[in-house]
This record gives C-alpha cells, structure tokens and sequence, in this order.
C-alpha cells in the first residue's frame, strides 16, 4: 500500500467525518442533552456542579461538558461548537493508535491501523453522535501509547502523560478509563513473565497525578451532594456524591447498586460490533481467534519483542463490559483503537504476504455481498425513504452503486480487491448519509424544527412554554435557552406561547377562544426508527403534529 493511498483514503474519511459535523443536527437524547447542558453550563458559569435544565445531574464526569461549554463561549451556539473538543480527541485516539502501533510494528501495519479505525462506522458515527466515549476513546488511547512509550525507553516525559491522560479519561467517563489501560498492560506482562512491571515505585506518582487531575470535580462533588445528602436522582436518595462517581457507577453494575439494568446479556456489545465495526469486523474476528490459537501454541507466553495489550486489552475489556448490568453498544467504542490494531495485523498478514488464497476469496465473496445490500439500501432511502431527495443525489447513488459493482468484478487491482471495495463502501454510503439522509431524517426532531421558527421569528424566549409534549434537549440547545414546562392546565395564562401536540388545540381553544397557530409541524423521535416511519405511505400515521400557539381570549 503506498503513502498516497492512505492519504488520500484518510483524507476522504476524514472529510466524510467533517461532513456530518457539519451538516448533521443534534440526534436527541444523549448528543443534544449533552449539548444543551454545556449550553447551560456556558451560560451560567457554574463549572464545578452539573445541572440539566437547572436540575441536579450526576449520570457523567464533567470534562465533555468543561470543554464544549468553553468552545460555546468562543464559538457561539453551534452543534459544530459542541462537538469541536470531542472530534479533536477522535483525532487524538488516531495519533495515538499510530503512535502505540509503530512502537511494535512497522509503518504498513500503523497506516492500516489508522485507515481500519478512521473507516470503521462507529468512528464515523462519532463524529456526530458526540458523547462521552467520543472524547474517552482519545484519552485512553493516548494513555496506552504514553505507557508503551515510557516502558520502551523510561523517558519521564511519557509517563506524566500517560497519566494524565487517564486523569483526563476519568474526568470523562470514570474508573474505566484507568482500568483499560491498567488491565491491557498487566496482563502483557504477566504473558512476558516480567514481574519486575508489576512492583515499580513509578505508579504511586501516577496516582497522585490523576488524583490532582480529579480535585475540581471531586470538589463540585462533595459540594452538590455530600454536603446536600439525600437528593433523589432516577428515583433512588444520594448520600455522597463521591461515592457514587468512584464506586456506584461504574462498579455498582456488577454489585446490584446501579440503578440501571438493561442489555446485559454476554453477546450483546459483540452483536452490536456487528455493524458498528463494519467493514472490518470479520477480518478483526478471526485475526482475534488467530492471536489466541498462537499464544496458546507459544503456551501462553510472549517472547520480550512480542505485545498482547491490544490482544488482551480487547478481549480482557470486553469480558468486564459484557458481565455489568447495564450496556449500551456505544460501551465497546473505548477499545476499538486496540480492533483496529488486531485488525491491521490480520491485514497485513493476509492481504501483503503470500499464501491465505482460500482465505482472501471467501471473505472477498462473502464481503461482496454484504457491501451489495449496504449499496442496495442506500438506493432505497435515495429513492424510496425520501422522496424528495434532489435529482443530483440520485444520479450520484446510482453511478457511485455501478462503480462499487464495477470495482467488485475487475479482475486485478492495484491493491487488495478486498480492502479497495471496504474503503470505498464505507466512505461512499456514508457520505451520502451524512450529507443527504441524516439532514433529511433529523428535520423531523422537535427541537431542530422549533427551535428555528422561534429563532428566525424573534419570538419571546421567557414566555415560550411546554406542554404536554415530549421533551426535546435539542430545542433547549438550538434555541439558546432553557424552556420551562408548564405541566397543569390550571397555571396556563393569555399571552403564553405554548409548544403543544395538535391534538390539544380544540381544548386550549375552549379556554382561550383567540388563540392563534404560529407554527405547525410534525416530529418523530429518530433515535428509534421504525419500517412504518421510514415507509413514505405510512408515515403521517407514525409521526406526531405539534403547534407553536399564542393563547389569547
């Protein structure tokens, strides 16, 4: 593989990841709740208690929320403004997955490694989807790199860093982000048989790093709760604050504390990986059970030139995640640096090395068809979902399927076929899904769609009110102010403007017979796609109309 192709194909995926900052609104509810509360933060100053829509929130660290209300206070209220910080840590867990990679292997392997992870959909996702794991994923893996770097050479440099980037991580998303690296390397060394790791002086100094790093938020902490005991927060009474960062949170999944409880099968982050990790699962999987099958010949132990830490870290992480209580798919994203790497060795070894002829047609045969049905249902939502897609859109979807299928069935190509029609499948669907689906299917969210009437109409913030409506965090962020809502028919009043369902027009009529319609439209919560939605012919029946209304007698 040349230099020019990885550049060229980087900077594709990088501009395909530019694209759905850009162009993509906030998805409700995790990306736009997020938004909304460093909106909030920015707009009040408080920077050591987190509040969401000026009630106590204690779900996440503060770091995402630190750094993206500060880019709101440079940038302006913009979705891109939030997501600035979070995309920059996407581009640090790149660096750092380069970096870590050529300390063990050679150039060819780093680049695949940071083509696999910068291509993989979950990346792509993130650069939109911004949550905390976006920002988690650059921490630790800049964190690993530090620490392989400091274990190489014993320069001090690496490991104050490192360190600090574990501080940073916990900031993030909690203890996980010391455990990952922690458990990655313990258990490299302990293959290595190099015990001397395990005992260095070095580690009490880490420590106190990361607990400096943790003093503003272990002080927002206490002041929030331990020194307010017995807040109710998702039902249950909170008598430290502290406590529930350092121990309920994360560890409180596996003792039965945490109060969440879902997902929690063994499978489920590997049946999600399924997609999230495409186009490169498949390779990943058996490049997986290859890493294994080898160690267990070398009867599990590493030779000094050898690592395990992506190996293991993977394996190792995704045994902890799997066995808590509560799992969402987006858990995994922390470790996918270490996938890429695994990735890109099997890569390496198949596809730039002779021999795997078996090997290369199956997956090229069996790839073929899955990348088919990805470029078949990009021409049904160009065609079929929404309709009025503009007549370029469709033209380039059905030149860019032909050539998919042309790449498919050339007989020889520069390089790989297989890695040829992966990148240009990935990068392809989702440019257009960035730039053409995404903006059509997010002009049905609430907030988008409210929020720009209000702002394009200069309507009075303070007077606009909720009620009996789903919520919108998006509405809260796009509309640069925290809407109240008015939950008893009773405290409703002339000269409110209410956002409502059209459904409770004709009784609002009743009370205040002058009322007028400012605003009409109907929303759909996107996070939760349904065939009767994405179906044209019965879509009205799935989504719910809503009024922006003047009450007046």
């Amino acid at each position: 593989m040349s230099h020019k192709f990885f550049i060229v194909t980087f900077l594709a995926a990088c501009i395909v990841c530019v694209f759905g900052m850009l162009a993509i609104p906030l998805i409700d509810i995790d990306a736009a709740q997020y938004a909304s509360m460093s909106r909030e933060m920015a707009s009040s100053g408080n920077y050591l208690q987190l509040y969401d829509l000026g009630a106590d929130y204690l779900d996440k660290p503060p770091l995402l929320f630190w750094f993206s209300s500060l880019s709101i206070q440079l940038f302006g209220v913009h979705d891109w403004a939030y997501r600035l910080p979070s995309i920059l840590c996407l581009g640090l867990a790149l660096w750092s997955t380069y970096r870590f990679t050529i300390l063990y292997y050679n150039k060819l392997t780093a680049e695949l490694a940071v083509l696999v992870l910068a291509t993989s959909q979950a990346f792509i996702l993130m650069a939109h989807d911004v949550r905390c794991d976006t920002m988690l994923m650059g921490f630790v893996t800049f964190s690993i790199w530090q620490l392989a770097a400091w274990y190489h050479s014993n320069i001090w440099r690496h490991f104050v860093l490192a360190f600090i980037g574990i501080g940073l991580g916990m900031l993030t998303k909690g203890p996980i982000a010391l455990v990952v690296p922690g458990i990655s390397f313990a258990f490299h060394f302990l293959l290595q048989r190099n015990w001397k790791q395990f005992f260095r002086w070095e580690y009490i100094l880490g420590i106190v790093i990361v607990a400096l790093l943790l003093i503003p938020m272990s002080i927002g902490l206490y002041q929030q709760y331990d020194l307010h005991p017995g807040k109710i927060i998702h039902g249950v009474p909170i008598q430290s604050g502290l406590r529930f960062y350092y121990w309920t949170q994360s560890f409180g999944r596996y003792t039965g504390e945490n109060v969440f409880n879902e997902m929690n099968h063994f499978t489920f982050l590997l049946e999600n990986m399924l997609w999230s990790f495409l186009p490169w699962i498949f390779i990943f999987l058996t490049t997986l059970v290859l890493s294994v099958k080898d160690l267990i010949k070398a009867k599990c132990k590493l030779q000094s030139h050898e690592e395990f830490i992506t190996v293991g870290g993977f394996i190792l992480t995704y045994c902890m995640l799997a066995r808590s209580q509560a799992q969402l798919p987006h858990y995994i994203f922390v470790v996918l640096p270490l996938a890429a790497i695994v990735t890109a060795k099997g890569l390496q070894q198949i596809y730039f090395s002779e021999g795997f002829l078996k090997l290369k047609k199956i997956f090229l045969y069996f790839h073929g068809i899955i990348f088919s049905l990805l470029w078949v249902v990009l021409l049904a939502i160009v065609f079929f979902v929404f309709t009025d897609m503009p007549l370029y859109v469709k033209v380039l979807a059905v030149l860019a399927t032909l050539y998919f299928w042309y790449l498919l069935l050339l007989k020889q190509t520069k390089l790989p076929k297989f890695i040829v029609v992966a990148l240009y499948t990935i990068i392809g669907v989702n440019l257009f899904l960035n730039t053409s689906f995404y903006p059509k299917l997010l002009k049905y969210e609430l907030g988008v769609s409210a929020a720009s009437f209000i702002n394009q109409n200069k309507l009075p913030k303070n007077n606009i009110y909720l009620y009996e409506i789903d919520e919108s965090r998006a509405l809260h962020f796009y509309g640069n102010h925290s809407f109240e809502r008015i939950f008893d028919s009773t405290h409703l009043k002339p000269n409110q403007i209410l956002i409502t369902k059209a459904s409770n027009y004709p009784a609002l009529q009743q009370k205040f017979s002058a009322s007028t319609i400012l605003y009409r439209d109907a929303y759909f919560g996107v996070s939760m796609l349904t065939l009767p939605f994405l179906n044209p012919a019965t879509r009205e029946k799935e989504v719910t109309p809503y009024i922006i209304v003047a009450l007046n007698k």
